[in-house]
Formats: C-alpha cells, sequence, structure tokens
C-alpha cells in the first residue's frame, strides 16, 4: 500500500494502519514530521496573537510618553511632566524621571505573563515572565540597560513614540515561529509515540501476540494522524488542552480497533 493511500485510510479504515509495517522508515519519520507540523500550527497563532497584543500595548503607551532626552546619562524632562505607572493587558510601564521607583519595585509589579518596563532615572530596566529556557538563554529574565550606553545616547521621547507606533511585525516572523514551534512539537511526537509504542507492546504480549517494536511503532505513528489533527483543533480554541495525553489514549485506542480486523490486506 503507498504511503498517500495509508495516510488516506488512517483517518477511518482503521484496519490499514497493519500496512504500515511495509512502510520504510524513512516515510514514518517524514510522516511524523507532518504531524508535528500540524500540532505546531495553533502554537504559532497563539504566538503571533501575543505578539500582535503586545504591540498594540506598546502603541497605546506610545501615546502615554512625554518629551524627554537624555543627559549625563540620565532622562530629562520638563519640569512639568510627572512620572507614572500605566497598565494594559500584556504590558505593565513606569515612566519614572523623579528617581522616586527601584529597579526591584518594578520586578515587583511583574505579575503572570505580564511585561513589565521601566524608563528609570538612568537606565531602562525591562523584566519579562520568567522561564528555564529564558534564564538559560540570558541569564536572566532581566535587561537592564543603563543611558549612559551609547547606544541610547540618542534616545529621546519623540523618536520613541515614533518607532512604537509605526512599528508593524515583519512577515517573515509567521515562518520564523512556524519554524521553531515545530522543533518542539517533534520532539512530544517522538516521546509520545515511543511511550504509546511501549503500551501497545505490552497490550500485544498480554494478548499472546508476539510484538515487533518497530512494526508496532511504524502503526501507532500512523494511528496517531487523526488523533493529531483533532487535538490540533481543539489547542486552537482550548490552549491548555492536554494535547499529548489525548494523542496517546487515542493513538492506543485506534491501534486496538485495527487489530480486530484481518492483518494482511492486498493494496
Amino acid at each position: 500500500m503507498s504511503y498517500l493511500k495509508l495516510f488516506k485510510n488512517s483517518f477511518f479504515q482503521f484496519q490499514d494502519l497493519q500496512q504500515a509495517k511495509k512502510i520504510i522508515l524513512a516515510k514514518v519519520v517524514g510522516h511524523l514530521t507532518l504531524l508535528s507540523f500540524i500540532l505546531a500550527i495553533p502554537i504559532t497563532v497563539q504566538t503571533m496573537a501575543i505578539f500582535q497584543s503586545v504591540q498594540q500595548d506598546a502603541q497605546e503607551i506610545a501615546q502615554m510618553i512625554p518629551n524627554f532626552t537624555i543627559q549625563d546619562g540620565n532622562l530629562s524632562v520638563d519640569s512639568k511632566e510627572k512620572g507614572f505607572i500605566y497598565q494594559t493587558d500584556s504590558i505593565i510601564f513606569t515612566f519614572d524621571p523623579d528617581e522616586k521607583r527601584t529597579a526591584e519595585e518594578v520586578e515587583q509589579d511583574l505579575v503572570g505573563n505580564f511585561f513589565s518596563i521601566g524608563l528609570l532615572k538612568n537606565q531602562i530596566i525591562i523584566i519579562l515572565p520568567a522561564s528555564e529556557n529564558l534564564t538559560t538563554l540570558l541569564g536572566s529574565n532581566q535587561l537592564k540597560i543603563p543611558y549612559s550606553n551609547p547606544a541610547l545616547s540618542g534616545l529621546n521621547g519623540a523618536d520613541l513614540r515614533a518607532s512604537l507606533l509605526n512599528n508593524q511585525l515583519p512577515w517573515w516572523i509567521i515562518p520564523l515561529t512556524l519554524s521553531i514551534a515545530i522543533y518542539p512539537t517533534f520532539l512530544s511526537m517522538i516521546f509520545t509515540t515511543l511511550m504509546t509504542t511501549l503500551i501497545a507492546n505490552l497490550y500485544l504480549n498480554f494478548r499472546r501476540i508476539k510484538p515487533h517494536f518497530l512494526d508496532t511503532y511504524k502503526i501507532l505513528v500512523f494511528a496517531s494522524t487523526l488523533p493529531v489533527i483533532l487535538a490540533a483543533c481543539v489547542s486552537y480554541f482550548a490552549p491548555g488542552f492536554a494535547t499529548d495525553t489525548f494523542i496517546m489514549m487515542a493513538s492506543f485506542f485506534i491501534f486496538t480497533l485495527s487489530l480486530k480486523q484481518p492483518q494482511e490486506k492486498n493494496s
């Protein structure tokens, strides 16, 4: 049976899944990559929604930023301008030219998945939601940049407002996000299918059927086709959905259904 026919039949004709034993391993890995791509789509959509939300919030904050300049490494504003704290759906922004708040106080503003950003008297501080990956990459979830840094020497209120208001997400951010999302979903699919294969082999032993690990794995990869598509659809609307658990249980169930049919069928 050809790969395309097996792919088509994996949706409803579960008896044909036994034919996956005859599919070469390279095509099985390719199918696993395709399933990972499908699972990466809702992750990409949700990530882009976050990017757009942050972008809109940044534009909202831009309208609140007063005129300022950097003089001698310090934030300088008109005497009439006062500091403030402004919160949007994703950002907590502090403007503090009078040095009334410390970096530690700005850090304490961070709640949940908010970004905390502060234009303080002598530095910019950006605090991101803490995560293991972020800490590994940057060493901390805090970025502190003093105004004495040459890169900020020309920073001023007008340019910052214009930059935030005119900023648009580049077209390549979508394919980049998708390509990044495929990596963890591919690893997750490998783990899920391997675990399900172990369970399936135990089930075969219980039924006194001599299992072959690679054959069982091939069948499980194709048995996960429909569960992956269903999981991707559900996780699009419910990001907290237990995708891996659902795929494992549903794939194993489909695997057991394939055993109830004749295992050999002429293609």
